[in-house]
């Protein structure tokens, strides 16, 4: 994620500028992602001009404004938007297709006067600071003057150590794709992205309602930018070269001018609006303000988490798979104690946390978590880590990108290693047209390339999925189609409906895989269902033998959408393997949503 900027984006640790005075390199700061971004203390992109005010943004700003998530059913929200009027608020934006509508208010009693009102079910205050006045004229960011580099483009060190290099002569990426950047925005005028950028796509999601003037969506820091050439630089003779420099990139600027504050409504309109564009990936590298961790024993962050979560799985629900930074903290975050970070739009203080408590997005379900990288295969110093919290791992130090105004520079960061994952993730659905965001996940955790624990008793798990790099370090190559050779990789991606104490299998066919399985047996899982801790969940070989994945854990969340490593190895390949389901409670219902094999 994008550190922070100031504390808030997961952003790079480092920016040096290579065309022009060198920028001064900034404290990391605690943006509100899961990774701290070292914010730039370059002035670059924070010039803004005055603009008219759209014409949806009519109410007037007042001093002591505060934004509230209001939470309801799906559909027609009249009824409660009505009681927002007529209980001291007013309503800033709705989105009716996921039941959460934005509502500003000046009264100290407008959250617990809306709890009790017929259809509400959360209402939670986004900010403890007061919504900015540029809220209701919102000025749009600079448009940068654009500097000229000489031709060459060298292979990078980051680009050459996930192979892209070798990835961009099989398959550079489809146009068809485009992916969804929600950061602080995108210098789309850089020599090195106005090839691939999509204006028609691109917005401004700040203060939490789409603003779609021209230009809305640009670089009100440094970090969007940097993203995006990570991404999708083209290969033009020049500059650098993005991961799938062949495919679309889109800005949704999510952060606030100023103070790049990434808050909860920003979130929220920035998923619902990549899912209603058709982007096949989002990069995220930041984490919802003012709270590192939102914790849902706290009844305006059990908001956040309730609104956040049903706008990534609309997202999901349209084909776009979100994939975001786990943060710059160095933090353990299977064994979360403290949070001294939160909230940092006002005063932060030293509260303690368990692992209820969720960075968001990179901790919602579905979100594919990035560690960082340092030199070659090891862990970055700064990169936050868990075991069953990271997915996946990719370069994040001294990563040199575009930055606003023709330039580039070098950033550090989980918030940089994202981007990595993201092209690799662009690069699979150039090569799947019709992929699932599950079947893009399963795809990412497969063809990474294993990473065993270092000397470090933090480190725990297997070298085939562990706490510091997860399903190991991503892979262009293998991702456009190179590996795993044909015949290693099977999938079922029928629907299997799994009912209250009962027991569901859903079968693949294993053929022309030559003797047994091996010792590190992939299964994908994407299992749809409430309260996971219902569930046992099973690998039934062709022989009979049971092999355990899942087993009664995960109490209350959520979904089960993971990478199991079997050592099937006493198998013989061939034949049909089950995945068994077993769900032995009431109330809770789902769906196996889809699983694979990679031998």
């Amino acid at each position: 994620m994008i550190p922070h900027i100031s504390s808030r984006s997961r952003r790079t640790l480092v920016l040096a500028a290579t065309l022009g005075a060198a920028l001064v390199f900034g404290a990391p700061g605690a943006l509100a992602g899961t990774l701290p971004v070292v914010p730039s203390t370059a002035p670059a992109a924070k010039a803004h001009a005055p603009a008219a005010t759209p014409a949806s943004q009519s109410a007037a700003w007042v001093a002591g404004t505060r934004a509230y998530l209001v939470i309801t059913a799906p559909g027609d929200s009249s009824a409660v938007r009505s009681a927002i009027e007529a209980n001291g608020g007013t309503v800033f934006s709705n989105f009716d297709a996921i039941g959460v509508i934005v509502a500003h208010s000046t009264s100290s009693t407008f959250a617990a006067t809306m709890r009790g009102v017929a259809g509400v079910q959360q209402v939670g205050a986004t900010r403890t600071s007061d919504v900015p006045a540029d809220a209701y004229t919102p000025a749009l960011p600079a448009n940068p003057a654009q500097a000229s580099t000489p031709a060459g483009e060298p292979v990078r060190a980051d680009m050459s150590q996930i192979k892209a290099d070798q990835a961009w002569a099989v398959n550079p990426g489809s146009a068809s794709v485009t992916v969804g950047v929600l950061d602080t925005g995108v210098d789309d005028q850089h020599q090195d992205l106005a090839p691939n950028f999509d204006a028609a796509d691109s917005v401004s999601c700040a203060y939490g309602k789409p603003d779609t003037r021209a230009g809305a969506w640009r670089d009100v820091d440094t970090h969007g930018t940097h993203v995006a050439g990570t991404i999708a630089a083209a290969k033009n003779g020049k500059g650098v070269v993005g991961v799938a420099p062949g495919v679309k990139i889109a800005a949704v600027r999510v952060a606030e001018p100023g103070n790049a504050f990434f808050f909860a409504e920003n979130t929220i309109c920035g998923f619902v609006w990549a899912g209603d564009h058709g982007f096949k990936v989002t990069n995220n590298s930041y984490y919802t303000d003012p709270w590192q961790f939102n914790c849902p024993d706290n009844i305006d962050q059990a908001a956040i988490i309730e609104g956040v979560k049903r706008a990534q799985e609309y997202a999901e629900g349209k084909g776009s798979l979100q994939i975001a930074a786990a943060g710059n903290e160095n933090y353990d975050l299977a064994h979360k104690t403290t949070d001294s970070a939160s909230p940092n739009d006002s005063t932060p203080v030293t509260r303690t946390i368990t692992n209820a408590c969720l960075d968001i997005p990179t901790e919602l379900p579905g979100v594919v978590t990035v560690a960082a990288n340092g030199t070659g295969v090891t862990k970055a110093s700064f990169s936050n880590y868990g075991q069953g919290v990271i997915d996946v791992a990719a370069p994040g130090s001294s990563v040199y990108s575009t930055v606003p105004g023709g330039g580039y520079g070098s950033k550090s960061g989980t918030s940089m290693a994202t981007p990595h994952v993201v092209g690799v993730a662009a690069l699979i659905a150039s090569a799947n047209p019709g992929i699932t965001p599950a079947e893009i996940r399963a795809k990412l955790a497969a063809q990474a390339n294993d990473i065993a624990c270092p000397s470090d008793s933090r480190c725990t798990g297997t070298t085939a999925n562990n706490s510091f790099f997860g399903e190991g370090q991503t892979d262009a190559l293998r991702a456009v189609g190179t590996t795993p050779p044909p015949g290693t990789y099977f999938e079922n991606l029928a629907d299997f409906t799994i009912n209250d104490n009962a027991t569901v299998e859903s079968p693949i066919a294993v053929t022309g895989v030559t003797g047994n399985a091996p010792a590190t047996l992939k299964v994908g899982v994407d299992i749809k269902h409430t309260y996971i801790g219902d569930l046992k969940v099973d690998l039934v070989a062709p022989d009979g033998t049971v092999y355990t994945l899942h087993n009664h854990t995960g109490g209350s969340a959520d979904n089960i959408a993971q990478t199991y490593t079997v050592n099937a190895s006493s198998e013989v390949a061939n034949g049909t393997w089950k995945l068994r389901v077993n769900d032995n409670a009431a109330s809770d219902t789902g769906k196996i949503d889809a699983w694979n094999l990679t031998f």
